[in-house]
């Protein structure tokens, strides 16, 4: 695995950033940069599955099934991927997910003089950089005007 960091600076009170990142509404906005589509299910509270999902061409969910390893609000959050969601089926092993389960997808908020810095580490592996140095900047940025415009 090989490890990305990206970091946006918001001018919002880190509470407000902390929400809007995790807002049902909002996180589909953000997260669009990656997946037009994209969505969550389950729970951000520390010990639960999540699924962060999609609709495929053939017009079927998928995505990942992760668990949140750690909550503390305003401050971190850090997400643990087990596996896919294909066809609505949870796969946790074999050659689909063996790359990269376990991987560590880690949000830190740290307030900055009225505002925050965001920084995001994300485990990856060779395949996924050139997409992630693409996708991370501009969806933190999508991020940083959805929280400056509604704060």
């Amino acid at each position: 695995m090989i490890k990305k960091t990206y970091q946006v600076t918001i001018d919002a009170p880190v509470d407000h950033v902390f929400k809007t990142m995790l807002d049902k509404q909002t996180y589909k906005q953000w997260t669009a940069l990656f997946n037009p589509s994209s969505d969550f299910e389950g729970s951000w509270e520390k010990g639960e599955k999540i699924y962060f999902i999609g609709i495929n061409e053939q017009g079927e969910k998928e995505g990942m099934v992760a668990e949140i390893a750690e909550h503390i609000p305003n401050k971190y959050i850090s997400i643990r991927h087990k596996g896919i969601l294909d066809q609505g089926k949870e796969v946790l092993e074999g050659p689909a997910v063996e790359g990269w389960a376990g991987a560590l997808e880690n949000y830190t908020f740290e307030e900055i003089s009225g505002g925050t810095t965001v920084t995001v580490d994300v485990d990856t592996n060779e395949e996924y950089i050139d997409y992630f140095d693409d996708a991370w900047p501009k969806a933190l940025q999508k991020l940083k005007e959805l929280c400056e415009t509604r704060s």
